[in-house]
This record gives structure tokens, sequence and C-alpha cells, in this order.
């Protein structure tokens, strides 16, 4: 009997040793998250050993494995509504009956109380909140669509990106998946002979459209909404309804990404829409809630195109930048991807640095005239008084600028166009040779199904416009009253130049323009 109990003790520590043995290591980046996850590491670690240790489980492992690895920085931001003395105000969008009354209203208390606006309140990180059990829920079910028959051709990296992670954007954690699983059951008995993710993702989009709209008041919503909200309120801004399609469709195994625009260069506001697959992995897009794979258009003109994804990028500028680099907002993480050449024709170029660089930037960047403002939507590298940009849309009006330690715009050369060839044309104004300045018209900012267009504006009788010229700043060259009927005329104004015309005291949403070679104006 003794010696029974010496062996056994003894085989099973072999056993396990072997066990053990066979096993992978965890890969660096996930070591790195877990070691930041503090006391919500063994949350996690509950993950990995559900999946460890049973080699039928590798590849849900190295699932795991991409959610967990990819998770720093992942969040959800709660807001509170302040003035500038950080009071709390009480504006509720959904109390007016549309966008233009919201806007009305908020612009008036604006005047009445001061500007005010969203402050950040709250963080919350999903590598020190998420649990084990959704994760793993999430695991399981993702995996159980991959199987279906219009999923089955995704490689592994495709399932990844497109299919396993559990949040679409930066949206509070719910459990959608599930949700939608249960919804759409429906979708996946009766499509079972289809190989085509679009024409699935077509039959779900058309119930979406069924119970879910867009509606311009949620533009001053301070963040994406959660399930919970989008399944209360059936409407939201474009991308509550990115993530709406990628919750329903993502559910049944449909691989859905979410592209955008940072800003329009030639309107306002910005945009994102969704993109799935056809059976041979080409790319076709739609709109979630509103038009299906193959019917929605993109009118506006493309500076940049980027895709979310769920995993860092290596080559972001947030990665490769030295740490004292002052870098713009929306470029100042790195979870996405370009795919500007995608959609339209690009150019790389080169542009000229005249203006000297503020002290700690080391890199340039090209700014489009978006809501009234030069906005940076790409970066470059400078290499003497150069600076080198790849992949750019082209027939777009870019400004070349800096970025300085203030967060402040610094321009490093004058505006230039970048025309259908990829030829650059800079706008100088000429101050020794003044013109007489005609204007017919202006521009008036839209809402077009769910992002923002432009259109030509007649002038509104007795009001006065202000009209200005870019040299590295905007320059006032005169104001004029209008006339039913008439042109507006500017006399002494430098030619050569970019010019902005803009109602007096209006909200400057105008868009800036040229002069042909006939004196007419050229929107851009």
């Amino acid at each position: 009997m003794k010696r029974i109990v010496l062996i056994v003790p003894l085989l099973f520590i072999l056993l396990w040793s072997c066990n053990f043995s066979n096993l992978q290591p965890i890969p660096d980046n996930v070591k790195i998250a877990l070691d930041s996850a503090k006391e919500n590491k063994a949350e996690l670690m509950k993950v990995i050993n559900r999946y460890r240790f049973n080699p039928k489980d590798s590849l849900k492992l190295k699932a795991a494995y991409f959610l967990i690895g990819n998770m720093p920085g992942h969040s959800y931001v709660r807001a509170k509504l302040v003035d500038t003395a950080g009071n709390p105000v009480a504006f509720r969008v959904l109390d007016y009956p549309d966008y233009d009354a919201m806007r009305n209203a908020r612009d008036s208390l604006k005047k009445k109380i001061g500007d005010f606006d969203w402050k950040l309140d709250t963080i919350i990180y999903d590598i020190y909140a998420i649990t084990a059990d959704y994760l793993i829920e999430n695991i399981e079910l993702a995996f159980k669509t991959w199987q279906y028959p219009w999923a089955k051709n995704l490689t592994f990296d495709e399932f990844c990106e497109y299919v396993l992670p559990y949040r679409g954007s930066n949206e509070p954690l719910e459990d959608w998946r599930s949700y939608f699983a249960k919804k759409y059951q429906w979708v996946v008995d009766s499509m079972k002979n289809c190989k085509d993710p679009s024409k699935v993702a077509t039959v779900i989009n058309n119930d979406i459209k069924s119970w879910f709209k867009f509606d311009a008041r949620f533009y001053f919503h301070p963040t994406d909404q959660g399930l919970s909200e989008m399944l209360k309120n059936h409407m939201g801004r474009c991308e509550d309804m990115t993530n709406l399609a990628i919750y329903a469709m993502r559910a049944v195994g449909v691989p859905v990404m979410s592209d955008y625009v940072p800003y329009w260069p030639n309107t306002g506001n910005n945009h994102a829409w969704n993109a799935t697959l056809d059976s041979n992995k080409n790319v076709v897009i739609f709109m979630g809630g509103l038009d299906n794979p193959g019917e929605y258009r993109l009118d506006n003109k493309k500076a940049k195109v980027y895709r979310k994804t769920f995993a860092h990028q290596k080559d972001a500028l947030v990665n490769i930048a030295p740490k004292y680099e002052k870098i713009p907002s929306w470029l100042n993480f790195d979870r996405y991807k370009d795919v500007t050449p995608d959609y339209v024709k690009v150019a790389n170029f080169e542009v000229e640095l005249k203006e000297e660089k503020p002290d700690s930037s080391d890199y340039a960047y090209i700014a489009v005239f978006n809501d009234g403002d030069w906005r940076p939507i790409d970066w470059g590298n400078i290499e003497g008084n150069k600076a080198y940009f790849k992949n750019v849309g082209m027939d777009i009006m870019y400004l070349p600028v800096y970025y300085n330690q203030k967060s402040k715009v610094i321009p490093a050369n004058y505006p230039f166009l970048l025309d259908t060839l990829g030829k650059l044309t800079y706008f100088v104004p000429d101050t020794n040779n003044k013109i007489e300045l005609v204007a017919y018209s202006t521009t008036r900012r839209s809402i077009y199904k769910t992002t923002d267009k432009i259109s030509k504006a007649t002038f509104e009788p007795g009001k006065v416009y202000e009209l200005f010229y870019w040299d590295c700043k905007w320059i006032k060259a005169g104001e004029a009253t209008s006339k039913k009927d008439k042109p507006l005329k500017f006399k002494d104004v430098p030619s050569g130049a970019l010019y902005w015309l803009v109602k007096k005291d209006g909200r400057k949403e105008e868009r800036i323009f040229t002069l042909d070679k006939e004196g007419n104006q050229v929107w851009w």
C-alpha cells in the first residue's frame, strides 16, 4: 500500500509537468496588459486559463490573447456639461423637437450664461472593469458564428478584427452579442445556404431600418450610445448607427467594419459608416439603419479615410513620435488604419515649409478647412525644409501646418490646392495687385441623410457680410450689406488669395473659395 501511495503522486506530478511543458508562453503584449490590469488581472487570467490547458482550444486562446493584448486604452468616458467656471449646465437635447430648435436653444443659452461644453468626468477602462464571464461568453458566441456559411472563409485575422471584438468604439460595455444572436436567429435559419456576408447584412439592415433612425440632435450627445440607450431612444448619430450594425451583424458572424473621415474637406462635421465583405472578399460599404450594401454613396470629397480597429497599430503616429511631441487629438491614439486608396484616387507629394517649426515639433501636418477652422487630417515626416505626405485625396484645398505644445495650429506655408493630377498650386495674396471682388453667393451647411453637405446660399437682404483672405491668418478685406438680388462688391482686395465670405455674427459655417480666370467663385 505504501508503494502505491508513493507511485500515484509521482505519476500525477510527471503528467502535470509534461502538460505544462507543452504550454505556449504568454505573448509579451498580453503580459504587459495583465500587469497593467492590477486588481483585475485575476479576471483576465481566468479567461486565459479557460483555454490554455486544452489543445482543442488553441484558437480560442489566441483569440483571448488578441482581445487582452489589445485591451489597454479601450474605455468608456462619462462626461458632464459645464460652463467655463465648471458649474453644471442643465441642457437636454431631446427636450427639443428637432436639431434646429435644439441648436437655436443652445445658442440662446450661451448668450445668457456664457460658453459651455462637455468635460471629461470619468474614464472607465476595460482593462480594470471587464469580467472573465463577459469575455468568455463573447469568445464562445463569436466562435459559434464562425461556422456559419457566410463566415467560414474568414481568415483568423479577419475573424479577430471584424467579428470577435466585444465593443464597436467608445460606448459602455453591454451584452449585445447574446441579445442579437437571439433576435436574429431567424436570419441564421433562413439563410443556411448563403455564402455572401453582404446579403446577410442586407437582411439584418432592413430590420434595423424599421426601428432605428438618424437624429442630428445626437451630435450634441457626449458619447457613443450603448445598446440599452439605443433600444430606448431608437435613434442616434452616425457613430451609433455604425455600432448598432456592428452589434447586430457580428452577433451572427457577418464581418463588419467602421470606416470614417475625421473631417470632411468640403463641408463641416465628420462621418462614420459601415463596410462588410461580399463572397469574393471585396469591401462593400453601407450605412447601418439607412442604406444597404451596394446602395450607399459618399458624395463629399475625401481627404483621408480611416478604418477603426480593435488592435493597436504599431505604425500609428502616437507610437513612433517622441514623448515630447504634441499630437492633434484624433491622431493621438493608435487604433486606425489608413484606407484612403480604397475610396479615392490619391497622391504622394512634398510640401515646402517656409515657416520655422516650433520647438518640440518633429512632424508637419496638412489641415482641411472644417467648421470655420483648419483641422489637421494627416501627418508627414520633415526632412530639411520639406514635409512628405502619402495617400492623400485630391481636388482638395489644404493648409500645411505645425502643431505646437499649446495645441495650436501654426501655418507652415500658404494654402495649396492638390489638383486631380497631383499638382500643388499655392494661393499667396498679392497685395500689390488689388482687385474688386464681386460675390454672387455664399454657402449654406445642411444635413443630408446622416452627415453634412454644403450648398450655395443667396444673400439675406439687409444682412452684413464680411470678406476675409488668408495670409497666415484670416485678414478682413471689407464688409458689405446685401440688397435683394444684388451681388456684394468688395474693393481693394489682394488678388490670388484664398477667400472666406461669412455673415457677420453668424456661425461662420460658410465655405472658403478661390477665383477662376473670369473672377467667378470656386468653392472648396
